[in-house]
C-alpha cells in the first residue's frame, strides 16, 4: 500500500518584495519565469522512482506570488505531476494568491486544472496598513478577487491576516477582523509581526520600537483573534490557524504531523523517511538544472524533538506514546506550571501554554 505524500511547489516570483518578508522570493523577467517553470517540470519528471512509493495527498503552491504566472503554467505543472504521481481522489489543492495578480481566467485555469482551495494574501483590511507592508494591492482589489474567486466556484478560501503592524492600533485591527469575517471565508491564518533581520522592516524598525504597536496592543490583538473568531463559529486548530468545521488546511497538518513531503523549486525543502534534504537557493543555478542541496539524515533525538516541537502547535496535540520515557520528567514538569494538560488521551497546550507556546516547544529541544 502506497503512503501519503504531500508536495509543495515553490514559484520564487513576485510583482515587488513586500517590506517585512525574507522568503525566498523576488521580481524576475516572464522570461526568467518560462525558464524556472521548464526545470520545475524537469525536476518533477525526475521522480518517477519516488512516485512508485507514494499517493498525494495534498498539493500546495507556495512563493513568492504563485499567481504572477499564467494560469496555463500552473494547470501544465499540475498536469506533470498527476502524470508522474497517484493522487487521492480527494487531494487537496491549494495555490496562494496576492489580490491584483488573479482575474477571471486565471481561476478558471485553476479550477479546470485541479486546484481546489485558494489561499489569499490580504494581511489587513486598511489600505494604509497595506502601503506601509509594501502591498501591491488595496482592500478593494481584494475585494473583487474574492468575489471573482466564488464566482468561479471555488468553495474552499482562505485569508491571511497579520496583527501588531506599523500604525496599527487595537481597533483597526478589530475592523479588519469583522470586514474580513463578513465574507465568510472557510479558514482564517492570523499571524503576528515578526521583524526579520535583513529586511526593510528591520531597518526601520529595530531601533524605533515605538512605531510599532505596544506589547499590551499587540496581546489584546492576539485576545481579540481567538475570541471573535471563535464566536463567528471558527475552530483553532493550531496555534495561528482557525477554520470552519472540516476545513482545517490538510497540507499544514500533515508538515505538523510529520507526513512525508517533497518540495519542487528553488529551495524548497523534502522530508522523505526521516532524511531531511532542501533544493539549490540560488537561481541561476536552479535554471542550469542543478537542483540539489543540503541532506540530512534526522537522528532518533531530532525526529523526537520534531515529534514534539511540531505537533504540539496543534490544539488537539500529540500522544505521547514510545517518547514517554524520554519526556515524562519535561512533561510533568510543565503540566504543573499549567503549560501542558492530557485530554483526550492526548497532551497538548493549555491556554496558557498557548501564550508561551515558543517557551513551550522550545523545551523540547534542549532536553
Amino acid at each position: 500500500m502506497k503512503k501519503d505524500l504531500e508536495i509543495y511547489i515553490h514559484i520564487p516570483f513576485c510583482v515587488k518584495k513586500c517590506a517585512y518578508c525574507d522568503f525566498l522570493s523576488g521580481p524576475a523577467e516572464q522570461s526568467v519565469q518560462y525558464r524556472y517553470v521548464k526545470r520545475l517540470l524537469q525536476e518533477i519528471q525526475q521522480s518517477e522512482q519516488l512516485a512508485e512509493q507514494y499517493e498525494v495527498s495534498t498539493v500546495f503552491f507556495g512563493g513568492g506570488t504563485p499567481s504572477i504566472l499564467p494560469g496555463e503554467w500552473i494547470a501544465e505543472i499540475l498536469s506533470a505531476l498527476k502524470k508522474i504521481f497517484t493522487f487521492r481522489k480527494d487531494a487537496e489543492i491549494t495555490i496562494e494568491v496576492n489580490p491584483g495578480t488573479v482575474d477571471r481566467e486565471k481561476l478558471r485555469n485553476y479550477r479546470e486544472s485541479g486546484v481546489n482551495r485558494i489561499s489569499f494574501g490580504l494581511q489587513s483590511a486598511k489600505n494604509e496598513e497595506l502601503r506601509l507592508l509594501g502591498r501591491i494591492h488595496t482592500w478593494e482589489e481584494f475585494l473583487e478577487s474574492y468575489r471573482m474567486a466564488r464566482e468561479e466556484g471555488f468553495t474552499n478560501i482562505n485569508i491571511d491576516l497579520m496583527s501588531a503592524l506599523p500604525g496599527q492600533t487595537v481597533e483597526s485591527f478589530r475592523e479588519t477582523l469583522e470586514s474580513v469575517l463578513a465574507l465568510q471565508p472557510e479558514h482564517i491564518s492570523a499571524y503576528s509581526l515578526i521583524i526579520e533581520e535583513g529586511t526593510p522592516f528591520y531597518d526601520r524598525y529595530e531601533e524605533h520600537p515605538e512605531l510599532l504597536p505596544s506589547e499590551e496592543d499587540e496581546r489584546q490583538m492576539y485576545y481579540d483573534t481567538k475570541r471573535i473568531l471563535q464566536e463567528q463559529g471558527y475552530e483553532r486548530y493550531e496555534i495561528s490557524n482557525y477554520a470552519k468545521p472540516a476545513y482545517a488546511c490538510r497540507h499544514n497538518l500533515g508538515y505538523w504531523d510529520r507526513t512525508d513531503y517533497k518540495g519542487f523549486g528553488l529551495g524548497a525543502a523534502s522530508l522523505l523517511s526521516d532524511v531531511r534534504t532542501s533544493n539549490q537557493t540560488e537561481l541561476f543555478e536552479y535554471l542550469d538544472g542543478n537542483f540539489s542541496g543540503t541532506e540530512e539524515a534526522l537522528t532518533e533525538q531530532a525526529i523526537r524533538e520534531e515529534y514534539f516541537f511540531l505537533g504540539l502547535r496543534k490544539t488537539e496535540g500529540v500522544a505521547v506514546g514510545i517518547y514517554q520515557n524520554y519526556y515524562e520528567k519535561l512533561i510533568q514538569r510543565l503540566q504543573m506550571q499549567h503549560l501542558l494538560e492530557e485530554k483526550d488521551g492526548k497532551i497538548c497546550l493549555t491556554e496558557k501554554g498557548i501564550d508561551v507556546s515558543n517557551y513551550v516547544l522550545a523545551q523540547f529541544l534542549d532536553e
